[in-house]
């Protein structure tokens, strides 16, 4: 059998509360099908908005095989184009980010515009026609601050992440923030181990102290269910709704997003070590409300974030290979503050830049262990892992009808 039938056949399989088969985390063959029906097919964050702030700025991303730009057009619409000249196929944009009056392809010097037209191609035919070799576009959606760009010809529809998300991160303005900081980390273990490691705070008492003097391992706070029912999440949601924020959990009918508010331990405001504020300066001036607590949003595949009062820290996953992932993560402040001034940068990011490397070693250690031949799925703690069973549910979810899909096309075409 292929690929596709033994993943059909495994997913169908499984057990449920269980973890997944072992080539789900290791098989070449397998994570192609994972790029090809999930990343190559879904919306996928890529950055913020203030990112390239001004006409000309871009930054770039790879996504598997496709090198992607985003860039910000003379009208201040953000684009994302397929970073591919349309002469032989170079990198046009070939720095992280930057900024540029056009694009200019650094091989042959094709100058493209900032929305893609193609300006100059020195010494073409007669008969060359610019307007036929514009750069692809790539489909791109910016809400309250964050950019997503989809690869599929016929992107979902993104009205409902829009409709969901919009309310709960507007009134923050994260669309006017800055990047205080920003950094990656490969994680040697396959994407889908990154997201099981961060739906779960079971692993968090023995793992993550700097973590755990502000954050709650409570189950649902990083789960899926139980908020209703704990007096505590019920009086924060209450008294966030009143200071005009949204705050109780929602969810995507097909699990693939959702967002809540929190609170944090011990009347803490921010991810420091004393709970204080790392930034003294609010993230937004529209948020007037003390102790806020953490805004969590989830958007699978790439994407989960934590907006405080002072500031927010965002999380981007990337696959690189069948076992190495990139986790970048930005702090981002409001836009006048000065660091040194309003704020200390190490004093905001110790916390999370401990997190992410013990949560590195972790899933290069669960990595590691599910490699061995004796390896077979274990079941999760219903109590505190039920983030993970959903996560797992809403990725086997996703895969078997695009699999069967695929096997129908398959038989077709043999026929």
């Amino acid at each position: 059998m292929d690929a596709r039938s033994d993943m059909a056949n495994l997913i169908r399989s499984r057990k449920y509360g269980h973890s997944l088969p072992q080539p789900f985390y290791v098989d070449p063959e397998f994570f192609k099908l994972d790029m090809e029906l999930i990343w190559y097919r879904d919306w996928l964050f890529v950055g913020h908005d203030c990112e390239i702030a001004k006409a000309g700025s871009y930054f770039t991303v790879q996504i598997g095989a496709y090198p992607v730009v985003v860039v910000r057009d003379r009208n201040g619409s953000i684009r994302a184009f397929h970073n591919s000249c349309r002469h032989r196929g170079s990198r046009v944009c070939t720095s992280a980010k930057g900024s540029a009056a056009r694009l200019v392809c650094p091989y042959h010097q094709w100058t493209y515009d900032l929305d893609g037209r193609l300006l100059f191609a020195r010494q073409m035919a007669d008969d060359f026609d610019p307007a036929a070799h514009s750069l692809k576009a790539v489909a791109c959606q910016s809400v309250a601050g964050y950019i997503f760009i989809c690869l599929a010809d016929e992107p979902a529809d993104f009205l409902p992440f829009r409709r969901l998300m919009e309310p709960y991160f507007a009134p923050h303005g994260l669309i006017d923030a800055k990047v205080a900081y920003e950094a990656t980390i490969i994680e040697k273990g396959n994407w889908k181990l990154v997201w099981e490691n961060n739906r779960e705070c079971y692993h968090c008492a023995a793992n993550h102290p700097e973590l755990c003097k502000t954050y709650p391992e409570a189950p649902n706070v990083t789960g899926v269910t139980g908020g209703e029912s704990d007096p505590e999440m019920v009086e924060h949601w209450t008294k966030c709704e009143t200071a005009g924020l949204p705050a109780r959990f929602q969810i995507d009918a097909n699990g693939q997003f959702r967002a809540t508010r929190a609170p944090l331990l011990r009347n803490a405001v921010s991810y420091t070590m004393n709970g204080k504020p790392a930034v003294q300066r609010n993230l937004s001036d529209q948020v007037n409300a003390d102790r806020i607590g953490a805004l969590m949003l989830y958007h699978y595949p790439t994407t989960w974030n934590h907006v405080l009062i002072d500031h927010a820290v965002t999380f981007r996953v990337i696959p690189l290979s069948p076992t190495e992932t990139t986790v970048t993560t930005k702090w981002l402040v409001h836009k006048d503050a000065v660091e040194d001034v309003d704020y200390k940068l190490d004093e905001l990011i110790h916390v999370w830049t401990e997190t992410n490397d013990q949560d590195r070693q972790i899933v290069e250690e669960n990595a590691f262990g599910i490699r061995s031949p004796a390896y077979e799925p274990g079941p999760y703690s219903e109590l505190h892992e039920g983030g993970v069973i959903q996560f797992v549910e809403w990725y086997a979810g996703f895969m078997e009808p695009r699999l069967r899909g695929a096997e129908a096309t398959a038989l077709r075409d043999v026929a």
